[in-house]
């Protein structure tokens, strides 16, 4: 039975060389067929060879979609363009939001996922009190007045639920089970944050409710098949069962101490 590895916000510009190796150790121990990471790698200047050097390291395919800190000190597009790059330098890299077809795993299971974006949908963007980095750090939202942040995590937003419909589309039908990697929690009852799910300040920041809805919906369609969905970005850890048939694992994560998730067995 295949197995993948899984890690989320890993944050390894904040580690040291010894760690980051203790990480890549942690890594090939595991014994996965693949690795999976759901995005917060690093910042926009050196995720690339963060990526570059755990594909050197364990010689498997790794599927990864990238987090708003992987922006951070860039933009978007730059991001973008970077995670292009370090696909064409090693075979081993997959970057899950241009994937055209979903991956297959195994006969019955298949992967696919999105960068996805926090999309203002969820909770109380206006009332919130939040600001986050982002705004500052990110070229695509400095200088923009609140309006105008929405309308971009709109877009943003319908950019990954688009994505995603397609896909699964494409999945459902052929496979049994489907695994789908994405950075943001797309439900509030994923969105969790120091123990319990984000209150209605936090939740705009901490979800992307429009890839939330294209992933339902497509599953209350197909309720002979399984989905779950792999999430990060909150750094708070829960499992929400949010259909009979869908399950969204959210992993914990530690500034300075990047660790493995679980690994999971592939049917």
């Amino acid at each position: 039975m295949p197995r993948i590895a899984w890690a989320t916000d890993v944050h390894l510009n904040f580690v040291s060389r010894a760690r980051f190796q203790t990480f890549l150790d942690e890594a090939a121990a595991c014994q996965g067929g693949a690795m999976v990471l759901t995005g917060d790698i690093a910042e926009a200047p050196s995720f690339r060879q963060f990526l570059l050097a755990i594909a050197e390291k364990l010689e498997k395919p790794v599927y990864f979609v990238l987090g708003n800190h992987d922006s951070y000190y860039g933009g978007i597009e730059r991001a973008r363009d970077t995670a292009r790059l370090a696909c064409r330098q090693s075979p081993w890299l997959h970057w899950l939001s241009e994937e055209a077809a979903p991956v297959e795993l195994s006969p019955e299971t298949a992967l696919t996922g999105h960068c996805g974006w926090a999309d203002a949908r969820l909770g109380d963007f206006r009332n919130s009190k939040v600001w986050l980095a982002d705004f500052e750090l990110i070229r695509d939202f400095e200088g923009l007045r609140r309006d105008a942040i929405r309308a971009k995590l709109e877009r943003l937003g319908d950019e990954a639920a688009t994505h995603l419909a397609r896909l699964l589309d494409l999945a459902l039908p052929r496979y049994r089970n489907l695994l789908v990697a994405t950075h943001i929690p797309p439900w509030r009852e994923a969105a969790w944050h120091r123990g319990q799910p984000s209150d209605d300040h936090w939740l705009p920041f901490f979800s992307c409710g429009a890839a939330g809805d294209a992933i339902r919906a497509a599953f209350e369609r197909h309720p002979d098949r399984r989905g779950t969905v792999l999430c990060g970005h909150t750094h708070g850890d829960g499992v929400s069962d949010i259909l009979p048939n869908l399950r969204a694992i959210t992993g914990g994560a530690e500034y300075g101490d990047p660790r493995m998730q679980t690994v999971l067995d592939v049917p």
